[in-house]
């Protein structure tokens, strides 16, 4: 580490103690930018849902005659109490999720189903690296793809920096290309005259650091305000608070374009319910934090896209505690105005035990990156090239989806 660097992270660390859980942004620093001449302010989020996510359990191929048996007790069905909420007539979603099927049939959402990164060994770990990455294997993790889009943007561009929501940088944010951070802090919050008698002392002894605590503060406040107090409910309630101070901040004339968050505890191995129980509750979660960027974005909502996505599915068949292990083939879920929604995009592959992969898992027939790669080329103009060598390195093959945004 040079010296710069260390000094950097030095200052650094002064204003995260100083703010006390107002997490420190530098807005001041970075450069403005002006609206598109043709209208357009695209707005990009990405959820990482850490843990892998039971595709067949959130989008369930009711349709398909080998369903019902391969997820049994937590199978959900097309009729009946909890009963799914039916995209169409083969599949349906979960009964927790009524804000996404309402975006749904707004055309505001879509489903990529039996989509998968190219990885295949089932290890969280490697799986999240490869996911956030964009590389094509494990091991490679100096940067993110989202980061490296960023990155990528022609200069002058209207989309300069980034907003990494939580207490560390997702890994799909982390490189070069500036960020800025936020997240709801758990620490009690300075009363104003504390703030105040702060602000009066590094004014004198340290001007530098009194602007770092001011922008801190205001961007605390711009994203949080007093329904903001951490409340009590653990992660499923953390979901909607984050989205909702991001989105207050991405909302901003001046605010950040693109974001990415993360979301933990979707290793369903046990108990994993079926229309009740704990995917229920994370579905819930998730539902209400798409809810969050719609109703927090306002006008904005209209030119963004936010994809959810996770390191890999889960077995098509229940395991002998009513929960799914590690597997492949999943689902992406996207939201937003700009989506070109109300569809379900998919080469269904069939349950039928000769069409699983490796006779377990929902056979992957998307590639996760060509779901990617069409909405930054459509929202951002990003080329193939840069897309393919890039963005995400090795992966030609994996052409950009067309038609993903309207």
């Amino acid at each position: 580490m040079d010296c710069s660097e260390s000094l950097r992270m030095q200052a650094t660390s002064r204003r995260a103690l100083l703010l006390g859980g107002a997490s420190f942004a530098a807005w001041a620093y970075l450069p403005k930018f002006a609206r598109a001449a043709d209208g357009r302010d695209p707005r990009f989020v990405t959820i990482i849902l850490r843990g892998a996510l039971d595709g067949l359990a959130t989008v369930a191929p009711v349709g398909d005659p080998d369903y019902a048996g391969l997820h049994g007790a937590i199978a959900l069905r097309a009729d009946g109490p909890n009963a799914a909420l039916m995209l169409d007539q083969f599949f349906g979603l979960h009964p927790a999720m009524p804000e996404f099927a309402r975006m749904y049939r707004a055309k505001q959402a879509a489903v990529v189903h039996a989509v998968a990164t190219s990885y295949r060994d089932r290890s969280h770990f490697d799986g999240q690296d490869v996911l956030e990455s964009g590389f094509p294997g494990p091991g490679r993790v100096q940067s993110g793809w989202l980061n490296r889009a960023l990155e990528a943007l022609p200069k002058g561009e209207r989309v300069t920096s980034a907003l990494a929501v939580g207490p560390t940088t997702p890994l799909v944010l982390r490189g070069a290309a500036p960020t800025v951070g936020w997240a709801p802090s758990a620490l009690p919050q300075a009363a104003d005259d504390t703030a105040m008698r702060l602000l009066d002392l590094y004014q004198h002894r340290d001007p530098t650091l009194a602007s770092a605590l001011t922008q801190g503060l205001q961007l605390d406040k711009q994203a949080q305000g007093d329904e903001m107090k951490p409340k009590p409910g653990g992660g499923v309630a953390a979901m909607r608070l984050v989205a909702r101070g991001a989105a207050k901040l991405m909302a901003a004339d001046d605010g950040p374009r693109i974001g990415a968050l993360a979301f933990e505890g979707w290793d369903t191995h046990a108990n994993e319910g079926g229309a009740v129980g704990r995917l229920a509750q994370l579905l819930g979660g998730l539902d209400g934090a798409l809810a969050e960027f719609q109703s927090g974005l306002g006008a904005r909502w209209r030119d963004t896209v936010i994809v959810v996505a996770t390191e890999f599915g889960r077995t098509a068949r229940i395991n002998g505690t009513e929960g799914t292990d590690h597997g492949t083939g999943t689902i992406a879920l996207l939201a937003g105005g700009a989506v070109n929604g109300g569809r379900m995009i998919t080469d269904w592959p069939g349950l039928k035990p000769a069409n699983l992969y490796q006779a377990r898992d929902l056979a992957p027939t998307t590639d996760l990156r060509a779901v990617i790669k069409g909405v930054l080329h459509d929202q951002f103009g990003l080329g193939e090239r840069v897309l393919a060598e890039t963005v995400f390195p090795d992966s030609a093959p994996a052409r950009p989806m067309k038609g993903l945004i309207t």
